[in-house]
């Protein structure tokens, strides 16, 4: 009987193991942007599975405007669970948006600020995250990280 309930607690750990999986991302970016190359080793050490592929300007302006990101862009485009992340969004922002499953597009770091993953030193409460909504609506904080 002790080895059933051993084999039992084992399939309920690796059952338990799949669900807390992180989905996929498909990453847009430009070849000889290397923020965009330090931001996927960021997302990576994070334990995201990124599929990065390299584009021509050209291209990742047809990629946002297909994601839905006529405002609030930034250099590269992240597509994960249903949903856009654009630009240098830190990962608790992106588990938040994974957890909570909002009615957005997705979320967003404009720009390239000098605080954000993969373009310098985080400093913890000034990144300001911000949802990409859909048609029609504005965009809102989303959070601050």
């Amino acid at each position: 009987m002790s080895k059933f309930f051993r084999l039992i607690a084992c399939l309920l750990l690796l059952q338990t193991t799949s669900a807390w999986a992180l989905p996929a991302m498909t990453l847009y970016k430009d070849a000889n942007c290397g923020c965009c190359q330090k931001y996927v080793t960021y997302l990576r050490q994070h334990g995201f599975e990124v599929q990065a592929h390299d584009k021509g300007r050209d291209e990742m302006a047809r990629i946002k405007q297909q994601y839905g990101v006529t405002r609030l862009a930034s250099c590269h485009t992240a597509l994960i669970g249903g949903y856009v992340v654009e630009g240098h969004v830190p990962v608790a922002a992106i588990q938040k948006l994974l957890k909570q499953k909002p009615n957005i597009i997705g979320i967003s770091v404009p720009d390239m600020p000098m605080n954000s993953p993969g373009m310098g030193e985080m400093q913890p409460g000034t990144l300001t995250v911000y949802s990409i909504p859909k048609a029609g609506a504005q965009p809102v904080v989303f959070s601050v990280e």
